[in-house]
Formats: structure tokens, sequence, C-alpha cells
């Protein structure tokens, strides 16, 4: 099972002061706060309860947009693979920890 949705991190969002001046990028944690905010939108019986792994390829840049996938084909019953890709460029990929109430 799949699910991707597109997100945005405005130029403006508290988080960016400071990260890091003249050439502002967005937070790994931020993108983080957005992919879990997916998977509750995605799966709402599902809590995140860990990151397994997390690999950050390239930057993103506040206003740009970017695509969230999860995919659940290859992961054992509590874990899903999520990618966000940039221009259908994959910038950041990895496996989360879930507890849900029914099976993906």
């Amino acid at each position: 099972m799949t699910f991707e949705t597109s997100r945005i991190i405005p130029a403006d969002h508290p988080s960016l002061a400071g990260h890091f001046p003249g050439a502002p990028i967005v937070p790994g944690v931020l993108v983080l706060d957005e992919v879990a905010a997916a998977l509750a939108e995605w799966r709402k019986d599902s809590r995140l309860t860990g990151v397994t792994s997390v690999k950050f390829i390239a930057p993103i840049k506040p206003g740009q947009s970017f695509v969230i996938g999860f995919d659940s084909t290859n992961t054992a019953e509590n874990q899903i693979d999520f990618c966000c890709r940039l221009d259908g460029r994959v910038v950041v990929e990895g496996r989360l920890e879930i507890s849900c109430g029914a099976r993906i």
C-alpha cells in the first residue's frame, strides 16, 4: 500500500531563523515532523513510535514543494518506508516504526 502528499515549508517558518543566514535550508527535524504529519493524515489509526533509519541526501529550501511518499510493501507489520522527492529526485529516505490498530 502506498500514499503520497505534497508539502511546502514557507520561508517565514519560525524554525528557519538562523538556519542558515543567506542560504536557508529546511532543518531535518522539520522534514521529519512533516513526514509524521503526513503519516497521521494517511493512517489515522497509526502512531509514529520511532525512526529506524533516515538519510538526508540533498537539502530542501524554504518555499520548495516536495512530495512525501510511503510504501509498506516490503516492510514488517510495524514498519513503513518513506521518501521525500523534490522535482522527482529523492532527497530524504528512511524507515519508520509505527504502532497501528490494523495491519497496513
